[in-house]
């Protein structure tokens, strides 16, 4: 059975492309690509169809990831289907658990920085849009450093299915 991961941001252009990218590389690192499937989309929908922001783009290929990716916006029947939706700021937190149908389906919503024990009382990775490259950069720092405690968490899950 696979498990599957979405990250959400708010246009889908920035954050979470940047976590989609980083964590399916983890994912497939831990040999774990057959199981987990991950994806990413926006609270909004005004960059659907669009690429990722090209300081996004160029920043992930800077650091060996994949840049590859269209925009789309999150759906509340999205939600079935995931095991997992995980929010880049707490004001996505707050948006995809009031879209969400059931409170089973809020619970499934968890903050990125929440798997980064080090992220203390800074729960939020900022948005880099309207700023320059060093937030691009900034930001995928964020992202690698909780994806190692989200990798753990998932491979639990995962592990936890086959047992």
């Amino acid at each position: 059975m696979t498990y599957r991961v979405c990250f959400v941001c708010t246009g889908n252009i920035c954050r979470s492309p940047m976590a989609e990218s980083v964590f399916r590389a983890r994912v497939a690192e831990a040999g774990l690509d057959d199981r987990v499937e991950v994806d990413s989309a926006g609270t909004g929908g005004w960059h659907e169809g669009d690429g990722a922001d090209p300081r996004t783009v160029r920043v992930l290929r800077e650091h060996g990831y994949d840049g590859d990716h269209t925009a789309r916006q999150f759906h509340a029947s999205w939600f079935a289907r995931l095991d997992l939706v995980v929010a880049l700021d707490s004001g996505h937190l707050k948006a995809l658990r009031r879209l969400a149908p059931t409170e089973e389906d809020a619970r499934k919503v968890r903050l990125l920085r929440s798997y980064d024990p080090a992220a203390g009382d800074e729960a939020d990775v900022p948005d880099p849009y309207y700023g320059g490259l060093d937030g691009f950069e900034e930001c995928l720092e964020m992202v690698e450093a909780a994806s190692e405690g989200l990798l753990a968490a998932v491979r639990d899950e995962v592990e936890g299915r086959t047992a």
